[in-house]
């Protein structure tokens, strides 16, 4: 016999009937085990500056383990298309890979990689990798100008890591719509979410597509990009950097010893590029960081690194590490900080001067600014009460939006811009640096949209349709909806919800109509 609850609900309901469209079970794609394979032919093919951006950059690919050797062809570009007369040719390095033991890799396969040197700054060159006779197709990249003044631009990204394929895919490539003369891309951590995963890796490869072998990727690696590789290591809690990082992209050698590959700089004519790895070794990066900045002598100095100092979502907050690496920003004046993690959207700046804050000073004059972004679909909630509390002002936030970011720099002019994922201009503001370092700042929020909430956006969570809400209330007095999960079940639509009272607790299965089919109490 029904319990007495279902049949009141099932009397509230009987007359009425809900559309199908109310209940919409998502279905993810299914990858087969052989999709991420390597073959003998080149994929995963990935651009990377050298530490002088104008005059070096690096290319890695892979194969399968057939490929023992490969070359890599490099010619200016012209709009002949024997422009490959010109091309020089060059055998590159090739690193073993095996990791058929390592779940969630479970594959060998072959990583190759060629730095192309001394290359002419501003030139549009064209390269093709390959073993000689398996050949990729010819792709272009244009160096930086080497002249101090002359305008640039980069993406900035946030976290991808989760739904890579289904939905970080049409941000990136939006971004690459929206900014084509873009010089690189900058990825704040998290690029996937199982740190040795080649379906994920597969998914981040496939979703950038030409995008990785035309942009130069400058990346970090979140906490995301470290697990363990064994139960050994899970026992004793030894996380290691995912298998596939360093061999894949050929970042510069130029960080803290030990730190290869995830921290490092770069420079521009204008501006110092300095990549952190904020998931260890914090004390050897600040003095690292020090030195660096102190034999500084670009007008511009961006950093990125994934744990924020100032955190957009609620809960979360990296205080030792916004203690040790803060006053290093402040006193060697770094523009701008470049931030992951969070899954939301802050933009907020510190004081020019001392780290208290000024009002009159910061109307018009800010020191650091700090942004939080985020690229993938996965979603928090934000700080609700701004970053007053950590000596900070945030000027800018979202939820549940998908955003990248645009940079560019010209001059004594910083212009940032962020996007949605269908070319919306989110934020904006802009910097304009004075002869003593300082930056004048001036915010376009005027100009802008109204902030995105959860509540004014497509909903995140699964929804129940207001009737079956009204009525599984109605039918469970003093019981308020915790949660919603819409699934699929031999076929057939089902609403899973959580409803919760004190210390009580229902989980109930519902069928696409709100009828009750099952009841469990907690």
């Amino acid at each position: 016999m029904k319990s007495l609850p279902i049949l009141l609900l099932l009397l509230f309901l009987g007359s009425f009937s809900i559309q199908a469209q109310d209940i919409r079970v998502y279905k993810e794609p299914e990858f087969g085990f052989d999709w991420s394979k390597p073959s003998e032919y080149p994929d995963r093919i990935v651009l990377t500056f050298g530490e002088d951006a104008t005059s070096e950059i690096s290319v890695n690919w892979r194969t399968n383990t057939e490929i023992k050797t490969a070359f890599a062809e490099l010619a200016v570009a012209t709009g002949a298309p024997k422009f490959w007369r010109n091309a020089i040719t060059q055998k590159a390095q090739t690193e073993v890979f095996e990791a058929s033991q390592i779940a969630t890799a479970e594959v060998d396969a072959n990583y190759h990689s060629a730095t192309f040197s001394n290359l002419t700054p501003e030139t549009v060159y064209a390269y093709r990798v390959g073993d000689g006779t398996r050949w990729s197709e010819w792709f272009q990249f244009k160096t930086p100008s080497d002249q101090a003044g002359k305008k640039f631009s980069f993406l900035y990204l946030g976290d991808a890591q989760n739904y890579i394929l289904e939905l970080w895919a049409r941000l990136i490539r939006e971004g690459y719509r929206k900014a084509p003369d873009a010089d690189f891309i900058i990825h704040a951590g998290d690029l996937i979410n199982y740190a040795h995963r080649e379906q994920e890796w597969h998914e981040w490869f496939t979703a950038g597509g030409f995008i990785h072998s035309m942009l130069p990727t400058l990346a970090v690696p979140g906490n995301h990009e470290y697990n363990y590789l064994n139960e050994a290591d899970r026992e004793s809690r030894k996380r290691s950097l995912s298998i596939q990082w360093k061999p894949q992209f050929s970042f510069p050698l130029n960080g803290p010893k030990g730190l290869e590959e995830t921290a490092f700089f770069i420079d521009y004519p204008d501006a110092k590029f300095i990549f952190l790895d904020s998931n260890r070794d914090h004390e050897l990066q600040a003095a690292w960081l020090e030195e660096t900045l102190q034999a500084n002598n670009k007008q511009w100095v961006i950093v990125s690194y994934h744990h924020p100092l100032f955190s957009a979502s609620a809960g979360r907050d990296n205080e030792a590490l916004r203690k040790l690496w803060k006053p290093i920003f402040d006193k060697y004046q770094v523009d701008l900080a470049l931030q992951g993690h969070d899954h939301s959207y802050g933009r907020g700046r510190v004081s020019p001067g001392e780290n208290v804050m000024d009002g009159m000073n910061m109307r018009d004059k800010t020191g650091t600014v700090y942004v939080v972004s985020v690229s993938g679909g996965k979603m928090y909630g934000i700080k609700p009460d701004g970053w007053e509390e950590w000596g900070a002002v945030r000027d800018r936030a979202a939820e549940n939006t998908q955003l990248f970011q645009v940079v560019s720099i010209e001059g004594n002019k910083l212009l940032f811009e962020s996007y949605t994922a269908i070319g919306e201009l989110y934020d904006k503001f802009e910097l304009t640096k004075g002869e003593d370092g300082v930056n004048q700042f001036r915010d376009y929020k005027e100009e802008l949209p109204a902030e995105f909430r959860f509540s004014n956006t497509t909903p995140y969570e699964d929804q129940l349709p207001q009737i079956v809400e009204e009525g599984l209330l109605k039918a469970y007095p003093g019981f308020e909806v915790r949660q919603v999960r819409f699934f699929e079940e031999k076929g057939k639509a089902r609403i899973r919800v959580i409803l919760q009272k004190d210390d009580q607790t229902k989980d109930l299965i519902l069928d696409q109509e709100g009828r009750v089919l099952s009841e469990k109490e907690n």
